[in-house]
């Protein structure tokens, strides 16, 4: 006889995506992946011979049959999980990782992000360090760097996990201050500078069939942080990565002053030393950076929200005139 007791982590992962509605909050959840919980729902399903969401375009349901189950069985996960925090069980001793990433992408991607991950792994103990060097200088025995890609390196298994675009900013300020429509505009202006990147400008201007162009002035900062913060204080004219200024067009901080054209960039990747790249604690963090990666808003439209509100806005009261 089939036992009454269904596969209990089929059962968690129907419970979890049942409650949150999702098959990808629930994988957030229960951090594993989305397809990891559509595999367990499926197995469930088969195990009851039934079917417990009906698949739509983009989103899954509930069937009546599956409401009411789980509104039985969402309260005993509940009491289970209290009846554990009852017992005390001893805390696991905390899991340390340890990180190198460049100063950039830590301080305007990745540290932003960290607070997601902490709520979802309290235990784990994060120390990061911050460098521009070779993967293969690094003398410190990192679990995880962070570096552009892909590139192969001996002793370490290479993953991306986020690709971005480079495209002139520059604060709203400095473009009501001065006329800046069109690229060859830029003659007008401060062009600011990273001494790591001497290349960004020169091959945008290429890009832009402008390669002769003479900015008003230059200026030249020793990290890619500071040159971005210099364009968001109005001092100049930037060429962004999208991926680490996608919340300054988002908010307004910084615009796009035209649509393009784009550099294309190496995408950011993980290197994991080979002997531990079967390590779960590193699995899980590299799979959390993966999602980050896909959520992100890579590819940045060709102006910000507000500055299309505002665009349409003038618009209208133009019209009205």
């Amino acid at each position: 006889m089939k036992p009454m007791l269904p596969p209990l982590n089929a059962l968690r992962a129907f419970e979890a995506a049942g409650r949150l509605g999702s098959f990808k909050e629930a994988a957030t959840e229960l951090h594993v992946t989305q397809g990891a919980v559509s595999q367990q729902v499926r197995a469930l399903e088969a195990w009851l011979g039934a079917p417990l969401f009906e698949r739509q375009h983009r989103s899954v349901v509930l069937t009546a049959a599956a409401r009411a189950y789980l509104d039985d069985i969402g309260p005993l996960f509940a009491h289970l999980g209290q009846s554990t925090a009852r017992y005390g069980l001893p805390r696991a001793a905390p899991r340390a990782l340890s990180i190198n990433a460049s100063a950039t992408f830590a301080l305007r991607w990745l540290v932003p992000r960290l607070a997601v991950f902490r709520a979802l792994h309290p235990d784990v103990e994060i120390t990061m360090d911050t460098s521009n060097e070779p993967v293969e200088s690094l003398r410190e025995g990192y679990d995880l760097i962070v570096r552009g890609g892909p590139d192969t390196f001996y002793g370490y298994v290479m993953r991306p996990f986020l690709t971005e675009e480079r495209v002139p900013v520059c604060s709203p300020a400095l473009k009501r201050r001065g006329r800046l429509r069109e690229p060859v505009d830029l003659e007008r202006h401060t062009l600011l500078h990273t001494t790591s990147l001497p290349r960004l400008w020169p091959d945008w201007l290429a890009k832009a069939n402008l390669p002769a162009l003479r900015p008003a002035s230059s200026m030249t900062l020793d990290h890619f942080y500071l040159t971005i913060q210099a364009a968001i204080d109005g001092v100049g004219v930037a060429v962004g990565p999208t991926a680490l200024v996608a919340s300054d067009l988002e908010s307004g901080r910084l615009i796009l002053p035209f649509a393009g054209p784009r550099l294309p960039s190496r995408s950011y990747c993980t290197y994991v030393p080979e002997t531990r790249e079967g390590d779960p604690l590193i699995s899980t963090f590299r799979a959390w950076l993966e999602q980050e990666g896909a959520n992100a808003r890579a590819y940045v439209p060709s102006r910000s929200k507000r500055a299309t509100r505002k665009s349409t806005n003038s618009r209208i009261r133009d019209e009205s005139r």
